[in-house]
């Protein structure tokens, strides 16, 4: 066996040892709520804990975001600045027609599926006719206006500036109470893991081929006979749609649903998560996600630690300040880390094996419009 066999057969290792990997991590992160761990300045406590549990759910239903998030960016290189829409229309979706109707939380949820995936369709067949820049302003027009309802409460059913608090008469009593996060924690992992499986699914698809060959030259798929708009359609609504039932879970979680989660900065801080991650990488969303929230909460207890209290003016004031803090390690990452957290990983094992990554760009989906058949 010569050396391009041998590489060739340890990749078809690697590769089969992956859903295996896959498997195995996710049964461990679902034993967590029944162990005894901690990490001590990650994690607040140990991990059968509530305060913990409701720290990890946040970490896998933003991560679940990212990944919907990476759909659009990642994959079809669309850059929404409107994604926080449907993520909001799950989250005010499902309080709303529990509030107001007694309808049990399963046939509820479905009801705000449909209405997410119909939202979805009309706002991308109108922002899908412009490219670029357009498109992104568009879809930020689109989710501007979804804020200004949400926080003037036009229709009276928004609950203003306060938001809606969950009615929990229509959900399951497991759901319900602190007691209970861990069963909330399983349901923010089962979401992730659905995200993640239909992500795949829609990559390795005919439409995620030709999604991504788009991104790299849509003229040249047009030329060749495909429907460029109408995979980025499908595309864009795949996306919205897992958008919109991570936000149901976070209503679940958070027990209320509040203006905030409608505003522009959201879809700006899942645009940090993906890059920090690794644009083009499914682990990349996942674990750009999960590092942004875990720094998120935990800069925010350094913060207002005696610790940062006790030094001088000039490092108090600006370590004061988690959002300080989290824009320098981005701006670290970007600077040192080519191809986000996804492309300093696939480097170092590159690195290892003695190989050099495809194309010299770790972390960056290599163009596939070569390999598409459309």
């Amino acid at each position: 066996m010569n050396a391009a066999d041998s590489a060739r057969e340890g990749a078809r290792t690697r590769r089969a040892a992956i859903p295996a990997g896959g498997l195995a991590l996710v049964l461990v992160l679902g034993c967590l709520p029944l162990l005894a761990l901690t990490v001590p300045g990650v994690l607040p406590g140990y991990t059968y804990e509530p305060g913990t549990l409701q720290l990890l759910a946040l970490c896998w239903l933003t991560a679940s975001l990212a990944l919907s998030y990476h759909l659009l960016f990642g994959l079809a290189g669309l850059m929404s600045f409107g994604h926080a829409l449907y993520f909001a229309a799950g989250v005010y979706g499902l309080a709303i027609v529990l509030d107001r109707t007694d309808i049990p939380l399963l046939p509820a949820a479905a009801l705000v599926l449909v209405g997410g995936i119909v939202l979805a369709f009309c706002v991308g067949a109108i922002s899908l006719r412009v490219t670029g820049i357009s498109f992104a302003m568009v879809t930020l027009a689109f989710a501007q206006a979804g804020n200004v309802l949400a926080r003037r409460d036009q229709f009276g059913v928004t609950g203003g500036e306060e938001g809606l608090t969950l009615d929990t008469d229509g959900v399951p009593a497991g759901l319900i109470g602190v007691l209970n996060t861990r069963n909330l924690y399983w349901v923010a992992l089962a979401v992730l893991v659905v995200t993640y499986l239909v992500v795949l699914w829609v990559e390795r698809s005919r439409a995620g081929h030709t999604a991504a060959a788009v991104r790299e030259n849509e003229v040249r798929v047009r030329i060749i006979g495909g429907r460029p708009y109408a995979v980025k359609l499908v595309v864009f609504v795949l996306a919205a749609t897992l958008a919109t039932l991570t936000g149901m879970a976070y209503l679940l979680l958070q027990s209320g649903a509040s203006p905030a989660t409608s505003s522009s900065d959201f879809t700006l801080t899942l645009l940090v998560m993906v890059v920090l991650g690794g644009v083009g990488s499914r682990w990349g969303a996942v674990v750009g996600a999960v590092v942004y929230t875990l720094l998120d909460q935990r800069l925010s207890a350094l913060a207002s630690s005696e610790a940062v209290a006790g030094l001088p003016a000039v490092l108090r004031v600006p370590l004061s300040e988690p959002m300080f803090l989290l824009g320098t390690c981005f701006i670290l990452v970007v600077l040192f880390l080519p191809g986000g957290l996804a492309g300093a990983a696939q480097r170092l094992a590159a690195r290892r094996r003695g190989a050099v990554p495809p194309g010299g760009a770790p972390g960056v989906a290599e163009p596939v419009e070569e390999r598409i058949t459309v």
